[in-house]
């Protein structure tokens, strides 16, 4: 790919632009024992990248109604919103590479499991929705990650073909989603939910420790199937 050529690069949000990974644990938590359901680390990182829609039957059972799913949803939601309203900051370099993507000419958008109101919290919360030409939430889509449809229509928003979008994930089920769209990927293990080796296993075109390690050459080199060595 020519540098001039249009390039966007899709974010996603938890793990990624921002840590908020305990502040869902513990409201998972809270509406599990309220269920007299188990909820483990383990059931958490199974899931995590997941929609709400296909994470509570997953977990709590198959009894419930889409109805009851969606309220059950919006129950954990609201207890999550709750803390992250107390302070949610950047992850390192999120802000460099933002203004650095832009500065480059690269379209950016948000591509996320999560409701449109925790999106739109947390960019404001940070002041960064001013990048992102497009944000894709869960209301957006039918299908969650490892499906593609979430980036698919990042890329349709932003007028942008697939193969010269990179996707930034901290999950194997985000990375997955990217290379089934025709997309690249970089994985990110900063948060340390899941290793170097099952984001490489996903697809990962490239692993990062941090963003702070990730410039706009080594985006674009990965896209243009030339990545360069970290």
């Amino acid at each position: 790919m020519n540098q001039a050529d249009p390039w966007a690069v899709l974010w996603d949000v938890d793990g990624t632009l921002v840590d908020t990974a305990e502040l869902h644990f513990q409201a998972w938590l809270k509406l599990a024992n309220e269920l007299g359901k188990p909820f483990t680390r383990a059931d958490f990182a199974g899931t995590f990248g997941w929609r709400n829609p296909e994470i509570i039957p997953k977990l709590f059972g198959t009894h419930y109604s889409e109805a009851e799913i969606a309220d059950l949803g919006d129950y954990k939601e609201n207890l999550y919103r709750a803390e992250a309203e107390k302070g949610v900051s950047l992850l390192p370099g999120v802000v460099a590479l933002l203004h650095a993507i832009a500065a480059a000419g690269g379209k950016q958008a948000i591509g996320s499991s999560a409701p449109r109101r925790n999106i739109e919290l947390i960019l404001t919360m940070t002041n960064t929705g001013a990048h992102f030409a497009a944000v894709v939430a869960l209301e957006d889509t039918r299908r969650g990650k490892p499906d593609p449809e979430v980036f698919l229509r990042g890329a349709e928003a932003l007028d942008i073909d697939p193969n010269r979008c990179i996707v930034l994930e901290d999950a194997p089920v985000g990375v997955q989603a990217a290379k089934t769209g025709g997309m690249k990927a970089v994985g990110i293990t900063f948060v340390g939910h899941h290793s170097a080796e099952k984001l490489r296993g996903a697809g990962a075109d490239l692993v990062v420790n941090s963003l702070e390690h990730m410039t706009v050459r080594q985006l674009i080199d990965v896209i243009s199937d030339e990545p360069r060595t970290m």
